[in-house]
């Protein structure tokens, strides 16, 4: 009788101890790749509707990174649910100063290909340019560092290999302060929404 119960005990704290250490063994199943992120200007682009109106294109900055995601072997699906990613971008502080903030967005793709290289991105709007910098044209400089984590099924990825960062060490964003009255863009809040659609993860829309 005795013997039964020590065995009834020990099944209780292995099932345990499976339950506690499963979400560990879940964020160990992805493991990220990924180039350095790249900041680039881009003009708005300009679509024919049968009725031209008159204007001249100001510029946009965008910034991008390609990453590639590959699971464990008992991951037996091509795709996988969901990455987000994280994006920091660094400008100098537009209220005066010399001192740097971050303006951050999250961006949830869907149907991401396992091992296939695939890109995500941020924008900043011709208005936001000029906020930054006082100037329609983007130039680089209007950003100071990118950064950003990649989250595949919420889980970080394994061993810290979804964070990535343009210039310094990263998780420099949480060193310094947060600025929220400048919005980073993801692509579909863009005029780019319909360019290049191969080339970048799909983005998963608000469902009200």
């Amino acid at each position: 009788m005795k013997l039964l119960i020590h065995k009834e005990i020990l099944a209780v704290v292995v099932l345990g101890a499976s339950a506690l250490f499963s979400p560990l063994m879940a964020q160990q199943m992805a493991k990220v790749s990924m180039g350095d992120p790249k900041f680039e200007n881009l003009p708005s682009p300009q679509f024919s509707v049968g009725k031209n109106k008159s204007f001249k294109p100001k510029d946009w900055l965008e910034c991008e990174v390609k990453f590639n995601v590959e699971m464990s072997r008992d991951y037996k699906q091509k795709f996988i649910d969901r990455v987000t990613v994280k994006w920091y971008v660094a400008i100098e502080d537009p209220q005066g100063g010399k001192r740097s903030v971050f303006l951050e967005k999250e961006v949830n793709h869907v149907n991401v290909p396992v091992g296939e290289d695939i890109y995500s991105s941020v924008y900043l709007s011709p208005a936001a340019i000029k906020r930054i910098s006082g100037s329609d044209r983007a130039s680089k400089r209007v950003v100071k560092s990118v950064g950003g984590e990649i989250l595949v099924n919420g889980q970080a990825a394994y061993k810290g290999s979804g964070i990535f960062s343009s210039t310094g060490k990263a998780g420099w964003w949480r060193q310094i302060s947060r600025y929220d009255k400048i919005p980073l863009r993801n692509k579909n809040e863009t005029p780019f929404k319909f360019l290049w659609w191969d080339r970048y993860a799909e983005i998963e829309e608000s469902r009200r």
